[in-house]
């Protein structure tokens, strides 16, 4: 159930990737801003140096960066793999 979950989280960053690099007119900067901030904190708390992250924090934290950029809720939590 781990391995869906980090899948579904690898495909929304690979959406906002594929989104920011498509994009190139210029954007709003402080909503970038926000978005780069969610970024930001899941990548620090997968690179924390004891080895010990939340699942759940780094999804809530992509899941809203998506959002944020798309606008698009049903991407942005898949409580069936909360199970």
């Amino acid at each position: 159930m781990e391995q869906r979950r980090l899948h579904h989280i690898q495909n929304l960053a690979y959406d906002i990737m594929e989104k920011m690099n498509a994009d190139s007119k210029e954007q709003d900067m402080e909503h970038m801003q926000k978005i780069i901030d969610y970024l930001s904190r899941a990548i620090g708390s997968l690179t924390d140096p004891t080895g010990k992250f939340s699942i759940d924090y780094v999804e809530e934290k992509v899941a809203s960066a998506h959002y944020l950029l798309f606008q698009n809720e049903k991407k942005l939590y898949r409580k069936s793999f909360h199970i």
